[in-house]
């Protein structure tokens, strides 16, 4: 078969690593790619949000099965125009993609589906934003309602950082994002993520992981897109996951299909646990990056037969095999990321890097120039191990760490430590 994969990361490297290793890929054509990707599959050029280049594309290719890593181009409507054009695509449409795309859309799917989430109030005004925070008190989150590039959270622990939070958004910080905002109360508990396969009907959990988003040791500094990953969660139980299924992402898929947008594609739940009982914090609507790493790491091969069920309506035959393990990846970034931060930069090292199915660099911001990698994002490589343990994986993945030689760059010591301190 051959295959697209959409997207330029660390989630679209792993899920191409996990792609080939499936004897029914003949072909497998990743865009745009990085230096990282060029290495095991073929790069293509193109604009992922426009539908109809993607399409002519596909068409011009003998393209057969469409993956869409990243949520821009699901909002923007590209998984509607390929399946316009009759093509499979694994993915949401762009009404259903809403559920991130508009936080204030996902308010309203839970209360109509009854699931659990934080109390919550939407804004299009500054000024209302404000009195209501002044009225609540912190600590307070406040949310860009579309999508920031996983930036658009503020956690304000008083007052003042949530007013500001507020200015900012409305003044453009995260551009057409900030135009409308979510304000929620601040939930208390330990946070993972929940991801489960849908197709219009059916859903299957996959997987459970938890990431650390903040950039500092410890859980402390502002938000990232995500410092590293493990997976399983320890935290979400089968117990507390079955609780998810049937008290969140059931209740919302059946929403979303009452009112004529099934959802087909990955549906990654952010979930605040406390006590056993679930909250949602957010949904997703593609593989967390970076927790695809990590799960498609544990799932290997399977994860395309499993993505293919979905994306033909098949998930009522699909099982999910996992293995009794464990992984990890860490990400080392530019300095100064999540702030301002210097691109260009050397990566060396990267030669000597294992590259199996216990150990991996998965690039996320490469791009190949005179021969050398160079760093061209904030988030730079994904380094992943696993293990019959956790701390077996983190001890694999850290000495990995250790053998890259890029001082520009900065990764935290500690991803994993709420599960390796238990």
């Amino acid at each position: 078969m051959n295959i697209l994969i959409l997207g330029g990361g660390g989630r679209e490297h792993a899920l191409a690593w996990a792609v080939l290793q499936n004897p029914k890929c003949d072909r497998l054509v990743v865009a745009p790619g990085n230096a990282g990707i060029a290495q095991m599959a073929e790069c293509a050029s193109l604009d992922i949000e426009d539908g109809a280049e993607v399409v002519n594309f596909c068409e011009a290719e003998a393209i057969e099965f469409v993956i869409v890593g990243p949520e821009a181009p699901l909002a923007a409507g590209v998984a509607d125009r390929l399946r316009d054009a009759g093509l499979l695509v694994f993915g949401p449409g762009k009404a259903a993609a809403r559920l991130e795309a508009s936080k204030g859309f996902t308010k309203e799917i839970c209360d109509a589906a009854g699931a659990p989430t934080a109390r919550y109030a939407h804004f299009t005004d500054a000024q209302a934003a404000s009195d209501y925070v002044r009225a609540q008190g912190a600590p307070i989150v406040v949310k860009a309602d579309g999508l920031a590039a996983g930036k658009g959270v503020i956690v304000a622990e008083t007052e003042e950082q949530a007013l500001a939070a507020i200015e900012d958004m409305f003044a453009g910080e995260f551009g057409a994002a900030g135009a409308e905002v979510v304000i929620e109360e601040f939930m208390t508990g330990e946070e993972a993520s929940f991801f489960v396969l849908c197709d219009g009907e059916n859903v299957l959990p996959i997987g459970t992981a938890q990431d650390h988003k903040r950039v500092g040791e410890g859980d402390t500094g502002p938000n990232t897109g995500g410092m590293g990953a493990y997976s399983p969660a320890p935290v979400l139980t089968d117990a507390v996951a079955q609780k998810a299924m049937d008290e969140i992402v059931k209740p919302t898929m059946a929403e979303m299909a009452r009112r004529g947008t099934p959802y087909q594609g990955v549906l990654y739940a952010g979930l605040m646990i406390k006590d056993g009982q679930p909250r949602l914090v957010e949904y997703n609507v593609r593989f967390g990056d970076p927790e695809a790493q990590v799960l498609m790491m544990r799932l290997g091969a399977q994860a395309f037969d499993l993505m293919h069920a979905a994306a033909e309506g098949r998930l009522s035959e699909a099982r999910v095999n996992w293995a009794d393990d464990h992984a990890i990846t860490v990400v080392m970034a530019a300095q100064g990321y999540p702030g301002a931060y210097e691109k260009g930069s050397e990566i060396g090292g990267l030669d000597k890097m294992p590259e199996s199915s216990g150990a991996i660099v998965f690039h996320a911001g490469t791009v190949a120039k005179d021969g050398k990698i160079l760093a061209d994002g904030g988030r730079v490589l994904n380094v992943t191990a696993r293990g019959a343990t956790l701390q077996e994986a983190a001890t694999r993945a850290y000495e990995m760490v250790d053998g890259i030689d890029w001082p520009e760059g900065f990764c935290r010591r500690d991803i994993g430590w709420r599960a390796l301190k238990g």
